[in-house]
C-alpha cells in the first residue's frame, strides 16, 4: 500500500489507540460497553419525549435532536472501531474514509448549532418568560432546527470536497479512532492551504460563533437570577438551565483539548482525548439530562411501566 502513487490512494489504515494484541482486546470490552449505553440511553431519551405529551415543548424538542445527532455520531464512528479491534485488517477504503469525515464534520457541527439553539430557548424561558410561547412557536423550532440542519450538512460537504482535492503519500496509517479531518491533512503530501484557511473561516462561522451567542446568553441568564430575591427562586430558576450548561461544558471542553493547538503538535495523547468527545460526551449526555429531572423520570417511568407507573404517582 506504501508504494501507491499520490492520486492512486485506495485505503487508510485505522490503527486506532494501540497496535498491541493484548490492550485491543481490553479496549475492546471498554468501549463495546460504552457504546452500548450510548445508543440505549439517547434512544430512551428520544422515546420519552415522544410519547411523552408533557414533553413536547421547545427544550425537549431540541433535546430529543441532540440526542439523536449523538446517536448518530457514535454509529458512524464506534462499530467499525469495534470491528478493527477484533480484526486483523485496519482497512478502510478511501471512499469509506471520506464518507466517514463527512458525517463525523457534519454532525460535531449540529451538535453544536443544536446547543446553541438550546441556549437561546432558555435565554427566552429565564429572562423573557412572558414572551416564551410566541417566541418559541413551534413553527420557529423547526426553522432553526432546519437552519442547523442546513448549515450543518454545508460545512461537511465543503470539507469533504476539499479534502477529494488533496494528494496522499507515504503511510497511511491513521493513529485515530476514525478519519480525523486534522490527521488527514497531516498525511497529504500535496498543499493543504486552502483547508486549513477555509477551517479557520468556517469554523469561526459555526463553533466560534454559536459560543459566543451562548456566552452572551449565559450573562443575561445570570443576570436575571441574580435578581430573583429569594434564594429559592434562584436555585430554582438555575436549576432549569443546568443541564445544558453541563452539556455545553463537557462538549466544549474535550472538542478544545483536541483542535486547540497546531496542527503540527498533534500527538497519541489527541487520541485519547478525541475518546472523550467522540464517545464520552455523547454517553454523558443522557445521564446530565436525567440527572434531578423530574419530567424526565415520569417520562421514562411511563415509558417502562405505562399505566403502572401513572397509578404510582
Amino acid at each position: 500500500m506504501d508504494g501507491d502513487n499520490q492520486t492512486g490512494t485506495s485505503e487508510f489504515l485505522l490503527v486506532g489507540l494501540s497496535e498491541n494484541p493484548e490492550q485491543q482486546r481490553i479496549l475492546f470490552w471498554m468501549f463495546l460497553p460504552m457504546y452500548l449505553v450510548t445508543v440505549v440511553g439517547n434512544v430512551l431519551i428520544i422515546l420519552a419525549i415522544g410519547s411523552d405529551s408533557r414533553l413536547h415543548t421547545p427544550m425537549y424538542f431540541f433535546l430529543a435532536n441532540l440526542s439523536f445527532t449523538d446517536l448518530f455520531f457514535v454509529t458512524n464512528t464506534i462499530p467499525k472501531m469495534l470491528v478493527n479491534l477484533q480484526s486483523q485488517s485496519k482497512a478502510i477504503s478511501y471512499e469509506g474514509c471520506l464518507t466517514q469525515l463527512y458525517f463525523l464534520v457534519s454532525l460535531v457541527a449540529l451538535d453544536n448549532l443544536i446547543l446553541a439553539v438550546m441556549a437561546y430557548d432558555r435565554y427566552v424561558a429565564i429572562c423573557r418568560p412572558l414572551h416564551y410561547t410566541t417566541a418559541m412557536s413551534p413553527g420557529l423550532c423547526i426553522l432553526l432546527l432546519a437552519l442547523c440542519w442546513v448549515f450543518s450538512v454545508l460545512y461537511g460537504l465543503i470539507h469533504t470536497l476539499l479534502m477529494t482535492r488533496v494528494t496522499f503519500c507515504g503511510s497511511r496509517k491513521i493513529y485515530y479512532i476514525f478519519c480525523e479531518m486534522y490527521v488527514l491533512l497531516r498525511l497529504a503530501c500535496s498543499n493543504t492551504q486552502v483547508n486549513h484557511t477555509v477551517l479557520i473561516v468556517t469554523g469561526c462561522f459555526i463553533f466560534l460563533t454559536p459560543f459566543g451567542f451562548m456566552i452572551m446568553s449565559y450573562v443575561r441568564i445570570v443576570r436575571a437570577i441574580l435578581r430573583i430575591p429569594s434564594v429559592t427562586g434562584k436555585y430554582k430558576t438555575f436549576s432549569t438551565c443546568a443541564s445544558h450548561l453541563a452539556v455545553v461544558t463537557l462538549f466544549y471542553g474535550t472538542l478544545g483539548m483536541v483542535y486547540l493547538q497546531p496542527l503540527h503538535t498533534y500527538s497519541m495523547k489527541d487520541s485519547v482525548a478525541t475518546v472523550m468527545y467522540a464517545v464520552v460526551t455523547p454517553m454523558m449526555n443522557p445521564f446530565i439530562y436525567s440527572l434531578r429531572n423530574k419530567d424526565m423520570h415520569g417520562a421514562l417511568g411511563k415509558l417502562f411501566l405505562g399505566k403502572a407507573f401513572q397509578r404510582l404517582t
